[in-house]
């Protein structure tokens, strides 16, 4: 057992909120009279810098809310929605986009309680060596970074194709090292940057979902297009709900959302360097079901009454692969021009994907090399709290999307979403495994519940939901390689499933002092932060009276 000693509520004796009168919340600290979690005087200029991390902290409640919102949505969903129901039809669209988003709306509540209490650098890099040992961290973080060197270089290949539709005497790599040097020199501008960018390229993407479905409802309804009737559901009876193609289509299709899904975790990556990751990351949490409800299951419910499953074009169709579904449906409505209205739609999304890529990979790879992960000098910011060398490295992986010169984007889409797919499963169970063993630890150590910030809805059958179908799904996602088998499709599946085992092994080789913490090991104490901001930390003081609008708001 360790030998800290801890006030009555369980924390350690010098930090700030262990001398709160009771009934008072740890993110409530006068920071005038109070030192931060780590030693640092947040009232001082010097307190947004991140004192483990060396990362700036200036990102606000708006940016992370947004971010939970529509952050990395992007062509993955736009474009790849089309691979999808071509391969399952509507009602396999709707079965995958519900099942996935049930799975991350569960990782996302373990996340939250975790997240909450140690918003830390590293996110749940650092909780896995926190809760579990340093290999299985290391063979998590770098699954991690390679869900978004695969979605990078696929954002980047999108990007370049959609301008090449336009301006066809431009190469390919042309506009890529157009646009690699663009991104570069806006990571290098720093987190508050980031912020604002993503706040507003996430509040144009759900105006745009918000004006399409608004087109499928008005176009089903027999308002648009030259049909005498309405459309109504015509599409899932002919070509039909599942295309044809049964349980395997369902199949298909799981691997395909699991991609569309990866990227609502990234607010824990964004912890550290947010300003109030009390109040912020909570609210966060609850917008990621809101997310899943509007855009991915209204995204599946629309494009699948609006385009056809077999229509031409949404796979294999060259420069044309671009046209989603939602380009294809306002072209059977009469406006072939819609096209170009799509395309711009998807290069800002494009815009917002590779910005968030770029993000996301390099504080991965950055807390990765400052724990000893990844190569140290890798772990460097700059006085600004940039990690410039993680976002030159990170952004480089970028440049593998020049492989498909040579062909279209939805070809290189097809092997690029199956390996980030798998990737994700690996990930999203991991998680589910740390939160189990953080209650664990906390009901071994004999600490409080009612001390955590936040508490995940039905735990544990949540946690326990959340591993359990992630493991399922990351060994069955590559079943309908086996009949016909296709060894390059096979191999494409499931690589990743040995290379995180051989991470795991071959560090604890090299590590031969890292154990498995026991619960009783388990630090529970060291990494907690209260807000930056007092006026935004303490409008949830317990006793306080809020309007009735801002009980909506916090509710949402």
């Amino acid at each position: 057992m360790s030998n800290q000693q801890h006030s009555p509520d369980g924390l350690k004796k010098g930090d700030p909120a262990a001398a709160l009168p009771e009934g008072y919340s740890s993110h409530e600290v006068d920071y005038e009279s109070a030192p931060a979690w780590n030693g640092t005087d947040t009232s001082s200029a010097d307190g947004a810098i991140d004192p483990d991390s060396g990362v700036k902290r200036g990102l606000k409640n708006r940016h992370l809310s947004m971010m939970a919102l529509a952050g990395i949505i992007g062509p993955g969903l736009l474009v790849g929605a089309g691979g999808a129901l071509n391969s399952g039809g509507p009602a396999s669209l709707i079965i995958g986009f519900g099942v996935i988003g049930f799975i991350a709306f569960a990782i996302m509540q373990s996340l939250g309680e975790l997240t909450t209490l140690y918003p830390g650098g590293g996110a749940f890099v650092s909780l896995a060596e926190r809760f579990v040992d340093k290999s299985f961290s290391t063979a998590v973080g770098w699954n991690y970074f390679i869900i978004w060197a695969a979605v990078l270089a696929n954002e980047y290949n999108v990007i370049c194709s959609i301008l090449v539709y336009w301006a066809p005497g431009v190469p390919l790599w042309g506009f890529f090292l157009i646009f690699w040097t663009v991104f570069l020199g806006f990571q290098l501008l720093g987190i508050e940057a980031f912020g604002e960018a993503e706040f507003w390229l996430a509040l144009f993407k759900l105006l745009g979902l918000t004006a399409y479905f608004i087109f499928a409802i008005v176009y089903a309804a027999g308002g648009v297009g030259e049909e005498e009737s309405a459309l109504g559901f015509r599409y899932w009876n002919d070509p039909g709900a599942f295309n044809g193609n049964g349980f395997r289509g369902v199949a298909k299709v799981f691997i395909f959302c699991s991609t569309f899904y990866a990227g609502v975790e990234s607010v824990a990556v964004a912890a550290t360097e947010t300003r109030n990751p009390g109040t912020a990351v909570p609210q966060a949490i609850r917008q990621v079901f809101w997310r899943i409800i509007f855009v991915y299951m209204g995204s599946a419910f629309f494009f699948g009454i609006t385009c056809p499953a077999n229509a031409q074009g949404l796979v294999g169709g060259g420069a044309k692969a671009l046209q989603s579904p939602m380009t294809i449906a306002i072209q059977i409505a009469g406006w072939k021009g819609g096209v170009h209205l799509i395309n711009a739609f998807i290069l800002v999304t494009c815009i917002s994907a590779i910005n968030s890529s770029i993000y996301i990979g390099s504080r991965t790879i950055l807390y990765m090399a400052q724990s000893g992960k990844a190569p140290r000098i890798l772990g460097k910011v700059n006085k600004m709290g940039v990690p410039v060398l993680a976002i030159v490295l990170t952004n480089a992986v970028g440049a593998i999307s020049m492989m498909n010169v040579s062909t279209g984007a939805a070809k290189a889409y097809s092997y690029i979403v199956n390996l980030s797919g798998v990737s994700t499963f690996l990930v999203w169970g991991s998680i589910s495994f740390m939160h189990i063993r953080f209650r664990r630890a906390w009901a071994t150590q004999k600490r409080d519940l009612n001390e955590l910030p936040f508490k995940s809805m039905g735990y544990p059958f949540i946690a326990y939901f959340g591993l359990a179908a992630n493991i399922f799904l990351a060994l069955v996602q590559g079943w309908t390689t086996f009949s016909p088998f296709n060894a390059g499709d096979f191999v494409d599946a499931y690589i990743l499933l040995p290379l995180f085992g051989v991470i795991y092994v071959v560090c604890r080789l090299i590590w031969r002092e890292d154990k498995f913490k026991r619960s009783w090991e388990i630090d529970l104490d060291s990494g907690r932060r209260i807000d930056m901001d007092t006026k935004d930390a303490t409008k949830h003081r317990e006793g306080a009276k809020l309007s009735l609008w801002q009980k909506v708001w916090n509710w949402f």
